[in-house]
């Protein structure tokens, strides 16, 4: 369901053709089935012992119904393989309704990640630029909606989604043990972006909002982002691109604001595309800053699978670090020399 929030991406138009296999298409109706999978052996921030893992391993059912030569109504079921990294369990992904038009945009209604997640830069496959909204907040989650136009030109994309189940709706009476929990009862997050295409380049001004709304000052989570981003196509092979964020972020009496900014460039020869991508973040109340790099090669072997590979190092300082740790993250970060080997397939 949720998508790296370090890639570029730019939603097509919302009365596009499908992408994926077509199973059915006859009377109006038709039925694609979509799905995608990776594999890697990495190591991570948290440890520096290379070990395989189980990134993606997603399929889905893409349905829509032609009502007239304007308005489709559509249906998506998806199946997560790979919640997180090495999942056993299979769990529901992007499970939601929509209205599709060929000149007004799209509607969906259900569980699906909202504008958020179409936010970033560079083609990193595992270790792009350091996460700068929130690992707390609620943009894939149910109870959302949706709404997305693309004439070629503009775009923009709005997100809402509200939590009104208060604890986890799998395990009644459990007390609320996962992100619903956090959420509380009246708790909202909204976000959204607005962007442009002209001359070679892509602009686009990012906004998001989240409030918890929790009784006890301790579970407070609260979480706002301005993001603006620019891409340049313009030259053949060549993508270049630049980002600035700025968060201003609170859980319980940790201030976690802070300030990104990124710039990233690919370059594809023939088979070959190569990627590499610089940021940098501080951190005002803590006085910390990080910076992260990385360098990659990826080759199409078929269509739609790709073999990759990628490198990245991370640096760190600050004397408040290992309280910002503490406050941001489970479990320490040891490891500042990255390596992935991968491989992934989509239809």
């Amino acid at each position: 369901m949720k998508k790296t929030l370090l890639a570029l991406a730019v939603l097509a138009a919302a009365g596009s053709a499908q992408a994926g296999i077509e199973l059915y298409n006859q009377d109006g109706v038709s039925v694609n089935l979509k799905g995608d999978i990776e594999i890697t052996y990495q190591n991570s921030t948290t440890s520096s012992s290379m070990s395989q893992q189980i990134e993606d391993a997603d399929f889905g059912f893409d349905v829509r119904y032609a009502v007239n030569d304007q308005v489709s109504l559509g249906a998506m079921w998806e199946f997560d393989g790979s919640e997180s990294n090495n999942s056993v369990d299979t769990k529901n992904g992007d499970n939601y309704i929509a209205v599709y038009t060929k000149d007004f945009g799209s509607v969906r209604l259900g569980r699906t990640c909202t504008a958020i997640d179409d936010i970033g830069i560079g083609n990193d496959y595992q270790f792009g630029i350091d996460s700068f909204f929130s690992s707390d907040t609620f943009e894939c989650q149910d109870e959302a909606v949706r709404y997305d136009y693309d004439n070629g030109m503009f775009y923009a994309t709005l997100g809402y989604v509200q939590n009104k189940l208060g604890e986890d709706a799998t395990t009644p009476g459990n007390g609320g043990t996962d992100i619903l929990a956090n959420q509380g009862s009246e708790g909202d997050y909204v976000d959204g972006y607005v962007g442009a295409r002209f001359a070679g380049f892509d602009v686009k001004v990012a906004v998001a909002d989240y409030d918890n709304d929790a009784e006890a000052a301790a579970d407070s989570v609260s979480s706002s982002l301005f993001g603006l981003e620019a891409a340049f196509g313009g030259i053949e092979n060549l993508n270049l691109s630049a980002g600035y964020y700025a968060a201003d972020r609170a859980h319980g009496d940790d201030n976690l604001d802070n300030k990104t900014w990124a710039l990233a460039a690919d370059y594809t020869m023939g088979k070959m595309v190569f990627g590499t991508g610089y940021s940098a973040s501080d951190y005002d109340s803590a006085d910390a800053e990080s910076t992260r790099w990385f360098v990659n090669a990826g080759y199409t072997v078929a269509p739609s699978t790709t073999v990759y590979v990628e490198f990245a190092g991370v640096d760190r300082s600050g004397n408040d670090w290992d309280d910002l740790i503490a406050a941001e993250y489970a479990k320490a970060m040891t490891n500042d020399k990255l390596v992935a080997i991968g491989a992934k397939a989509s239809f």
